[in-house]
C-alpha cells in the first residue's frame, strides 16, 4: 500500500480514464478451465525486474511475534518514475499494543546508493539477500530509529497464482498499457532484532513475504483495496482484493491463501471480503467495525473475521505527497486516498477449526464508488 505515498508522481498524476470496460483488462483470476489455479514458486519469481517505464516494485515482510506482541512489516520499496528517475525507499513499522504496551514506530528512509543484483538489493547501510532457495536476510541501519536485522526462512512452498501472477491492463492484452503482480510466502518463520530509540527487541515469530509489482497509476489500477495477514500458531491466512475504477467495470480480483504449519491448505480465486457495521467518518469513507474474510475453492470452506476496533494509523496519502503533485491530483475527480491499518487479534474458522490469531489488516479507499 505504501507504493502510494512513495512512488511520487508516477504514482498519482493523470485524470481518470474513458470506459475501457471488462475487455480491457485480464485479471489473474481469469483462469483457462483445466489450467492450474497456482503454482509453487522459485526464486526466479521473486527477481527484482528493475522496469525501464514507470512502475513501483516491493518486498515486504509483515511479522508477528506470538509470545511477545510485537508486530509490523519490514519493506524495500523501487521506483522508476516515467523511465528516467529511479527511487529507492525502506519503510518500517513495528506495533505492539500487548499487556498495556503502547509501541507505534513508523520510518521511511530514502535509500542511497541502492542496486539490484538478481534477487538481492543493496543500499548504503542496508543488504537483502536471498541465500539458497528458502532464506532471506534482511540487514537495515540506514536510520537509527530502527536497526534491523531479520532472518526469514519458508515453511510451506510459496504461490503464485495463474503461470505468472500477473493481471493486465489494455486494449490489447498481448501488448497491456499496464500491469499488477503479487507473489507469496505465505508461512515462514522469522528471527532478529529491532533496535530503537526507546529500547532493543528480540523478534521470534511468523512472517508472511510478498512481492508485488504495479506497473501503472494506482488510482488507474484500483478504486479500493482489501488486504489480510493473518497468523495463529498453527495456522496462516492471506487475502488481497482490489476493486477497479469504472474505466475497467468495476472489476474485482481477489486472491486468497490459507495453510497450516507445512502446506498449502487452500490458494483460492472465489474469494470474498465482507465489510461490516460501516460508518461514514469525517473523510467521507464508509469504514468497517468489523470485517470477515472469506477462502472457497471446490474443497476447502473458510473464514477470517475479526472486530476493527484498533487502528494503528489512517493514513491520509494526500498528506504525504508534495503540493505540485496535489494540484495535478486535484483533477481526479473523486480522488481521496486513505489507508486504514488495524491491528487486531482475529479467528480463523474451517471445517472443525476454529483457533484465534493476530491479523494485520488493511482497507483502503482510493476513488469514490461508482
Amino acid at each position: 500500500m505504501f507504493k502510494w505515498v512513495q512512488s511520487g508522481l508516477s504514482a498519482v498524476a493523470g485524470l481518470a480514464e474513458p470506459e475501457y470496460g471488462a475487455d480491457a483488462i485480464r485479471p489473474v483470476t481469469d483462469i483457462p478451465e483445466g489450467e492450474p489455479v497456482y503454482r509453487e514458486t522459485d526464486a526466479k519469481d521473486f527477481l527484482w525486474q528493475g522496469l525501464n517505464y514507470t512502475n513501483v516494485e516491493t518486498q515486504t515482510f509483515y511479522f508477528t511475534c506470538l509470545k511477545t506482541g510485537f508486530t509490523g512489516f519490514a519493506q524495500i520499496i523501487h521506483s522508476n518514475v516515467m523511465g528516467v528517475h529511479t527511487t529507492a525507499q525502506f519503510t518500517f513499522r513495528l506495533c505492539n499494543f500487548k499487556d498495556g504496551k503502547n509501541i507505534n514506530l513508523w520510518t521511511s528512509t530514502k535509500l542511497e546508493d541502492f542496486e539490484i543484483k538478481g534477487n538481492n538489493f543493496y543500499a548504503k547501510n542496508l543488504s537483502f539477500e536471498l541465500v539458497g532457495e528458502n532464506k532471506y536476510i534482511l540487514k537495515s541501519s540506514v536510520t537509527e530509529e530502527s536497526i534491523v536485522e531479520f532472518e526469514v526462512e519458508k515453511l510451506v512452498p510459496g504461490v503464485i497464482f495463474g503461470k505468472n501472477g500477473e493481471t493486465l491492463y489494455g486494449e490489447d492484452l498481448e501488448n497491456p498499457w499496464g500491469s499488477m503482480r503479487h507473489v507469496f510466502w505465505p508461512r515462514c518463520s522469522v528471527k532478529g532484532t529491532i533496535k530503537t530509540k526507546e529500547g532493543d527487541y528480540e523478534i521470534d515469530g511468523l512472517t508472511m513475504f510478498v512481492m508485488a509489482l504495479q506497473g501503472m497509476k494506482p488510482h488507474h489500477a484500483a478504486k479500493s483495496w482489501n488486504f489480510l495477514n493473518f497468523q495463529s500458531e498453527n495456522y496462516s491466512a492471506v487475502q488481497m482484493e482490489f476493486t477497479t475504477p469504472k474505466s475497467y467495470a468495476n472489476t474485482k480480483v481477489n486472491i486468497g491463501i490459507v495453510c497450516s504449519k507445512d502446506k498449502i491448505l487452500c490458494a483460492s480465486i472465489n474469494n470474498n471480503v465482507v465489510h461490516k457495521d460501516s460508518v461514514v467518518d469525517e473523510v467521507g469513507w464508509p469504514v468497517p467495525k468489523a470485517i470477515s474474510f472469506h477462502h472457497d475453492d471446490d474443497k476447502f470452506h473458510g473464514e477470517v473475521s475479526g472486530n476493527l476496533d484498533r487502528l494503528v494509523e489512517r493514513v491520509d496519502v494526500m498528506a504525504e505527497i508534495p503540493q505540485f503533485v496535489k494540484n495535478i491530483v486535484s483533477g481526479v475527480a473523486g480522488a481521496k486516498p486513505y489507508i486504514y491499518q488495524y491491528l487486531e487479534d482475529f479467528e480463523i474458522k474451517f471445517d472443525d477449526v476454529s483457533e484465534k490469531g493476530v491479523a494485520y489488516t488493511e482497507v483502503t479507499f482510493i476513488t469514490e464508488f461508482d
